[in-house]
């Protein structure tokens, strides 16, 4: 069985909700092994894809807050690993749904079904959607799909006390899983 790991994290936001990378990030992923680091957008400086490189490969998608340095970056990757396929996106969609999104957030508070079935409807053959956004780590299954978003590292949200990244495992007979590490 051969099995590729994943490191996996989003809205590290450096440097408008924190200074510097949270410095136990990468020796968690070096101890993991990971052959690839996915970045699910607000990124915000293209430093942080630098120091994530020193580990591993990285794909990153732009979020709504890469508008400036990094808005080069693709909205969405679709990527293959290990014969599983993968989206990458921040999953903030276009302006005017992420502006009804925010009003619906601050008068009804968040709710995840507002969520899956957008990503699961814009990405049908993918296997795994990655996405970040939402600052809150998600590790299921929905029909047949995995929705993973690893929370954020430096701005967690919801129930998360703690900041969060994930890594996924996909082996080459098709299973797949993630982890959601806290950072505690």
């Amino acid at each position: 069985m051969n099995k590729i790991t994943l490191g996996v994290l989003a809205d590290t936001h450096i440097p408008d909700r924190a200074r510097r990378m949270d410095r136990r990030i990468l020796p968690i992923f070096e101890q993991a092994r990971v052959q690839a680091i996915l970045h699910a957008g607000d990124v915000i400086i293209p430093d942080i894809l630098a120091a994530l490189q020193e580990v591993a490969p990285v794909h990153a998608v732009r979020g709504n807050r890469d508008y400036w340095m990094l808005r080069h970056l693709p909205d969405h990757l679709r990527l293959n690993f290990n014969g599983t396929d993968l989206v990458l996106t921040h999953g903030h969609g276009p302006l005017l749904k992420y502006f009804q999104d925010r009003i619906y957030y601050i008068l009804n508070g968040y709710e995840l079904d507002r969520w899956e079935p957008y990503l699961r409807r814009l990405f049908p053959q993918a296997r795994v959607i990655v996405f970040g956004h939402l600052h809150r780590p998600i590790n299921h299954w929905v029909g047949g799909q995995m929705i993973f978003n690893p929370g954020s590292p430096h701005f967690p949200e919801g129930e998360a006390a703690v900041g969060t990244i994930g890594l996924l495992h996909l082996d080459s007979t098709g299973e797949v899983w993630g982890e959601i590490i806290p950072l505690d």
